[in-house]
């Protein structure tokens, strides 16, 4: 059989450069309107029996090239499990191979959410009791931000993930947290909606999701970088966001992420904003140190460097809404290798692991919430 290579679905991205007896050549294609690319996603069909080795070579002038050395591909055959490949690093060019035994593999960057898996999740957990969905708006593809409301209590809580597409992991993270919060027997779920009313965001950027984007949104903006003047034509993700926050105020924010390098799972926070007291900040610190006792997924050990005083960067959404409202707010970044501390040989960092963080996440919250 003839191996066919493709990219043409839902997050999709690779372009074929050429195949050679049992050696296939590859590019990423870069975000829309943007010099960043990192994320693939592709099938192979026709190679049962087959042991084909994969080059993309083009992996050195990815966006983040310094995170390829420890990193590895993953590969599925049922689009259910997502386990590690054999994957080198050498001269630019990202390599890794796999026996096939049957015709077809997917083969990704890290394992996929789909928008088709978006929307049933959402829609799973809008029928649930006592929760409430609505649209924020519209991406520029005219997708809709979807936001979950749960709990009816005072203080506001904010959770949304993906605002750079090719970070899957951070949806993923996202649907554990759902599925914690509308657990019915659940007492840290039950203590939560009482005293909090929690605001979800499961994607921000679903047009980028959709494109195989890594980073940027249909018009090629990070949009991360867009919260201190977000604009209809640029970012109406943000603005859609931002928007709401403004209504409801924030006491406290987690912006879900992957990071491409750090093979752990750790917190940014919002040192370096204006309005930053010593009691401010030890809120955010006190949550970084529960969360690690809490679980062996989380560390404080590795991370970012911390702004300088009066250097934090107002565009970016955690110092955003620190300064904003006066929030304890955190990006959470997990790796696209594996959570070192505590490694899994076969999937590394996974779905599975990301959902398991979300429930500790949610157990620490609720430790700190009457501090806030």
């Amino acid at each position: 059989m003839t191996i066919e290579i493709s990219a043409a679905f839902d997050s999709g991205n690779i372009e074929l450069v050429g195949i050679e007896g049992d050696r296939v050549d590859l590019e990423i294609r870069r975000d829309a309107h943007s010099d960043f690319f990192q994320w693939f996603h592709f099938r192979v069909s026709g190679a049962a029996g087959r042991t084909l080795t994969f080059r993309i070579l083009n992996a050195g002038k990815a966006a983040y090239a310094f995170g390829w050395p420890g990193y590895r591909a993953r590969v599925s055959s049922d689009q259910v499990e997502w386990p590690m490949t054999d994957t080198a690093y050498a001269d630019g060019v990202l390599s890794f191979t796999h026996r096939f035994e049957g015709d077809a593999a997917w083969f990704a960057y890290f394992a996929p959410y789909s928008m088709e898996r978006h929307r049933e999740t959402v829609a799973r957990i809008a029928a649930m009791p006592g929760v409430s969905h609505r649209s924020l708006g519209n991406s520029l593809d005219g997708q809709p931000i979807d936001c979950l409301q749960i709990g009816d209590g005072p203080k506001q809580v904010w959770f949304y993930a993906r605002q750079h597409p090719g970070e899957s992991m951070a949806e993923w993270f996202m649907e554990g947290l759902l599925e914690k919060l509308t657990d019915p027997d659940d007492a840290i779920a039950r203590a939560l909606r009482e005293k909090t009313t929690l605001h979800c965001v499961p994607n921000m950027n679903p047009d980028g999701s959709a494109r195989g984007h890594l980073r940027t949104n249909a018009a090629g903006v990070n949009l991360n970088r867009e919260w201190h003047a977000p604009t209809p034509d640029r970012s109406p993700e943000v603005l859609a966001v931002r928007d709401a926050m403004d209504v409801t105020g924030v006491t406290y924010a987690m912006d879900v992420h992957g990071d491409e390098a750090i093979p752990a799972n750790f917190i940014a926070g919002f040192e370096g904003i204006a309005s930053w007291t010593d009691a401010h900040g030890a809120k955010f610190y006190d949550y970084g140190r529960r969360l690690a006792a809490n679980t062996p997924l989380f560390q404080t050990e590795r991370g970012y460097e911390k702004s300088a005083p009066g250097r934090a960067n107002l565009s970016m959404s955690t110092n955003q809404l620190a300064e904003r409202f006066g929030a304890v707010s955190m990006t959470l970044e997990m790796p696209f290798k594996d959570h070192d501390p505590s490694p899994d040989p076969v999937y590394g960092w996974s779905p599975d692991r990301s959902k398991q963080l979300a429930h500790a996440c949610l157990v620490t919250l609720a430790e700190v919430i009457d501090t806030l």
